[in-house]
């Protein structure tokens, strides 16, 4: 077990829950009369009118959860809402037992799995800093070393004399993560609090999540954020249900998530799509490399659209894809006939036709397309809103580490030049234009 940090074998975790079918509440009136009854009734020996409230069951919350985290990894968690994530990161954290199953943990382990878990809000900034510090085992000396690189990057020192319990939200998380993030622990744990904070300071935290990942440290990283995960992690692990479902490089471990998440999202999107006055779109998919059902887009491959539609011959009919973001802002437009002087078949029928576009550099983020056909210059005839949807989970033009995101605000699309751009020094430009005006 030398250069394993964490090993999970067989980890489930189990809650008692119930289901209230009548009143949940009886008044002290009530419960004297029902134990009066209890009393009269064959020495309080016999059957009660006491109605059962409500009916309980087991839930597992994680079941048969296995995995290893070498020391120094970086391992990303993701799952949809409910599948198990914070439970299992509570077990980790030895701040619930598991019901079954153990946990071997090698080093000190940090954990950040709310705002400001541990803060005590009558105490200052300042003091809770050191009382942060105690409770994830560092000694005062060792907080004190790292107390300016604590403020520092909080940027709190404004009011780090002053109660937290008068803190915003977004005081109070730069402060709990500046303090988990800077005490050296030899495991951090950190569960969606990129979430909370704006823009600027989830740079800083993706910055300093870099050099805790580049620093040796073992890192288990929860987000809803795949760039993050993306940027961040080397492999993941996919739970779904309490159970694991997937284990492996981060990138597949997203298109597995993400192609399961569209997937139930389309199973339970109805595919009545109507029809128009002269056609009808029947169904719409995003198509991969094989001809198959697509839900990911990856940049710079070719994007293509399987429509199939229905049409009673009409003469003058065209097609149109418009291409939207996560805001369902217009980014593209294609049309058959606009473009490229094509019109609907004129013999009625069920037609399959195959939209293959040119590769995009997409940001990351989520899009849709909207499905239309048309009357030439006139009007739309059958208009499918989101007929499908698609996501692009990472978007590094020419494989560069930046990951372009829609939610940076720079827009979706990624301009590139054709060629590598050429600078030439002011004064070879000036001797160039001057000896083009002495040409004879």
């Amino acid at each position: 077990m030398s250069d394993v940090a964490i090993r999970v074998e067989g980890l489930g975790k189990r809650y008692h829950i119930r289901h209230e079918t009548g009143p949940r509440y009886r008044s002290l009136r009530e419960d004297l009369t029902a134990s009066v009854r209890k009393l009269l009734r064959h020495g309080g020996a016999g059957p009660t009118e006491d109605k059962v409230i409500g009916n309980e069951e087991d839930f597992w919350a994680l079941r048969e959860v296995s995995f290893e985290v070498n020391q120094g990894e970086v391992l990303g968690i993701i799952g949809r809402n409910g599948a198990g994530k914070s439970t299992l990161l509570k077990i980790l954290s030895r701040i619930t037992e598991p019901t079954e199953g153990r946990v071997r943990i090698r080093g000190r382990a940090a954990s950040l799995l709310e705002v400001g878990t541990g803060f005590h809000p009558e105490l200052t900034g300042r003091e809770n800093i050191y009382l942060n510090g105690v409770i994830l085992g560092m000694t005062r000396a060792h907080v004190r070393r790292r107390f300016d690189e604590i403020v520092e990057f909080a940027d709190v020192k404004r009011f780090l004399d002053t109660p937290v319990k008068h803190f915003s939200s977004g005081m109070y998380v730069r402060l709990a993560f500046a303090v988990a993030a800077h005490l050296d622990p030899e495991i951090l744990v950190v569960d969606e609090v990129l979430a909370v904070g704006d823009a600027e300071f989830q740079r800083k935290c993706l910055g300093k999540m870099h050099d805790v990942g580049k620093s040796g440290r073992t890192v288990l990283f929860v987000s809803h954020n795949m760039a993050a995960v993306k940027s961040l992690t080397t492999r993941s692990l996919v739970l779904d249900g309490g159970r694991v479902s997937f284990v492996g490089p981060t990138g597949p471990a997203i298109e597995f998530y993400l192609h399961e998440a569209l997937r139930l999202g389309a199973d339970t999107r109805a595919e009545r799509f109507g029809r128009g006055l002269h056609t009808s779109i029947c169904s719409v998919r995003l198509l991969d490399g094989a001809g198959g059902t697509a839900h990911i887009y990856k940049p710079g491959e070719h994007l293509r659209l399987e429509v199939t539609f229905e049409t009673d011959g009409q003469s003058g009919l065209s097609m149109e894809a418009l291409m939207l973001d996560a805001s369902r802002s217009n980014l593209a437009l294609a049309s058959l006939y606009q473009f490229h002087g094509q019109t609907l078949p004129t013999v009625a029928g069920t037609y399959v036709c195959i939209l293959d576009f040119a590769p995009v550099w997409l940001a990351a983020g989520q899009y849709s397309f909207d499905v239309t056909t048309s009357e030439i210059n006139a009007n739309w005839d059958h208009y499918v809103q989101t007929a499908v949807e698609f996501t692009v989970p990472f978007s590094n033009p020419e494989d560069r580490a930046w990951n372009f995101m829609q939610s940076y605000g720079y827009g979706a699309l990624a301009l590139l030049c054709r060629e590598p751009t050429v600078m030439t020094p002011v004064a070879d430009v000036r001797s160039n234009r001057e000896n083009k005006q002495l040409d004879p």
